[in-house]
C-alpha cells in the first residue's frame, strides 16, 4: 500500500491537472480573464506528463534524452507568463504599468541568465534561479491583488472565480519559493533530502489544482 501511494504521489504532477480539467471539459465557457488560466492547465498537464515520463522510465532512455530539467524550465516560463495575463486582464486599476512591465523584465532576465550563465537544457540540473524569480514575482502579483481588494474596501468573497485562482496560485508560490532556490545545493548535498523535500510541492501542486478546479467551477455557478 505504501509503495502505492508513492508511485500515485510521484505522478501527481501528470494527473494533478485533470481535475481542473474535468471541470472545463463540462462547462467550456469561461470568463475571458480565466483563458489563460485554461491555458496554462493544459500545457501543465502535457509538460508535467513528459516530466514524470522521462523520470519513471529514464533507466530505459538513452542520454541527454532521459533529463527533465528542461521541461521544469519550460513549465516555469508558461505559469508565469500566463498567471501575469490572468492578473493583467482582472483590470485592477492598481500598479497596472508595474504588472505590465514584470513579463518584460522577466524575459529580459531569461535571455541573459541562459546566454550568460546557465543553459536552458543542463542535462544534471533544473534552473532554480528561475524558478524561485518565477515564484516570488508571482507572489507579488498575488500580495498586490489582496492589497488592493483591502484598498479598495471590496468584498473577497469565496464565489469569485478569482479569489480561488489567486489564493491557490499564492499558497503553491509560498511554499515553493524557497525550495525552488536551494533544490540544487540541496540536490548536491543531500539527493535524498531533496528528493523528499519534492514532495512538498507535489502536494502543494496537488492543492493548486484543486484551487483551480474550483475556480472553474465558481464561474459556471456565477452564470445561473
Amino acid at each position: 500500500m505504501g509503495s502505492f501511494l508513492t508511485d500515485i504521489l510521484d505522478w501527481s504532477e501528470a494527473w494533478a491537472p485533470l481535475i481542473p480539467l474535468t471541470i472545463w471539459v463540462r462547462h467550456r465557457e469561461q470568463p475571458g480573464y480565466l483563458r489563460p488560466v485554461v491555458l496554462y492547465i493544459w500545457i501543465a498537464f502535457v509538460v508535467d506528463f513528459g516530466i514524470d515520463f522521462i523520470w519513471k522510465c529514464r533507466t530505459h532512455i538513452s542520454p541527454p534524452f532521459n533529463s527533465n530539467n528542461y521541461l521544469y524550465n519550460i513549465h516555469s516560463l508558461v505559469r508565469f507568463y500566463l498567471f501575469a495575463l490572468f492578473f493583467i486582464r482582472l483590470n485592477q486599476p492598481f500598479l497596472t504599468r508595474l504588472k505590465r512591465i514584470l513579463p518584460w523584465l522577466f524575459g529580459l532576465f531569461v535571455v541573459l541568465n541562459f546566454t550568460l550563465s546557465e543553459h536552458f537544457f543542463d542535462y544534471y540540473n533544473l534552473s532554480s534561479r528561475l524558478m524561485a524569480l518565477e515564484a516570488g514575482l508571482l507572489l507579488f502579483y498575488c500580495l498586490q491583488y489582496y492589497f488592493y481588494k483591502v484598498k479598495e474596501d471590496q468584498e473577497m468573497a469565496i464565489n469569485q472565480p478569482d479569489f480561488w485562482v489567486v489564493t491557490g496560485l499564492g499558497i503553491y508560490v509560498a511554499i515553493n519559493f524557497f525550495i525552488f532556490l536551494l533544490y540544487n545545493e540541496l540536490s548536491t548535498y543531500d539527493i535524498i533530502f531533496a528528493v523528499g523535500i519534492w514532495t512538498v510541492h507535489n502536494l502543494s501542486y496537488i492543492l493548486l489544482q484543486l484551487f483551480l478546479a474550483k475556480a472553474l467551477y465558481e464561474s459556471t455557478r456565477r452564470k445561473h
